[in-house]
């Protein structure tokens, strides 16, 4: 997936953008089918399968493309202007032993690749050069945020097809959860290499966890299966609540609560992003 570091305000018109949409979900689309191809030739049918349902996904991707395309007057610039590295990344799943990948992990990769798309059309978006181009970029910020639900989804059925029961959590709530981040991201910040961006980030959790009280949400089944050690490590509650929010996203009837369950997801998307680059001690 391009980097935010990549200058994305050099996207400069709506042909443009467009090409670049096409290019990344064409490169996504490859990605897959490459990934399905030696799944069947290393006799593992079962992630072929996997990665044959990630292709159709993306395909689809690509169509909504194609008809927004259609939609905005049909014209797409030649070559997209913002493709300095691939759009796609299979983590070492191309060349990884078969026998260490699983339909989880496969799940875990798309997942990653959606939320960094979702996170670099949110950049373009903050820098786009237009009123027309801003609402391009938040739509296709927006859809990645449906991709990501979707796949996110698949993720936590592949789990829990592979797992064993373990003890749940009792008497949580989201904002009790967005404390306890906070917590994790506060300590996160005192270390030498983490630093301001991280106490942002836990004031990011404290509004959520305000912010809640305000605008109540309808309720989210998934609280009621919280595994005991998700709380104990900042990604793995991160991963859980941003699963909360996209739930209530689809959940909620009324359009402000609605709108808060996907503002709060992007933030936990951006940091997933934060958590994922610290340096592993």
């Amino acid at each position: 997936m391009p980097e935010t570091t990549q200058q994305p305000w050099r996207v400069r018109s709506m042909p443009d953008l467009i090409a670049l949409a096409r290019a990344m979900e064409q490169d996504a689309v490859a990605g897959y089918r490459a990934l399905a191809s030696r799944m069947r030739d290393e006799n593992r049918a079962d992630l072929a399968a996997v990665f044959d349902r990630l292709v159709a996904e993306e395909q689809g991707h690509l169509e909504m493309v194609d008809r927004w395309s259609a939609d905005t007057g049909g014209e797409i610039a030649a070559m997209p202007v913002l493709m300095p590295e691939a759009s796609f990344d299979d983590e070492g799943a191309g060349v990884v032993a078969p026998e260490l990948l699983s339909s989880y992990r496969a799940f875990s990769m798309a997942v990653r690749n959606e939320e960094r798309a979702f996170v670099f059309w949110s950049y373009v978006a903050a820098h786009a050069p237009s009123h027309d181009m801003q609402i391009a970029a938040e739509r296709m910020a927006k859809e990645e945020l449906g991709h990501v639900a979707t796949l996110r989804r698949e993720r936590r059925l592949a789990f829990h097809a592979g797992r064993k029961a373990a003890p749940k959590a009792a008497n949580v709530d989201l904002p009790m959860l967005e404390m306890q981040l906070n917590d994790h991201l506060e300590r996160i910040a005192a270390m030498p290499m983490a630093g301001e961006k991280f106490r942002a980030l836990a004031a990011a959790a404290r509004h959520r966890a305000a912010a809640m009280k305000a605008i109540p949400f309808v309720g989210t089944p998934l609280l009621d299966n919280l595994p005991e050690p998700v709380s104990g490590q900042a990604v793995s509650l991160s991963e859980f609540l941003l699963d909360c929010y996209l739930d209530l996203a689809e959940r909620e009837k009324k359009e402000q609560p609605r709108l808060q369950a996907q503002a709060f997801a992007g933030q936990l998307i951006d940091s997933l992003q934060q958590l994922r680059a610290l340096p592993v001690p």
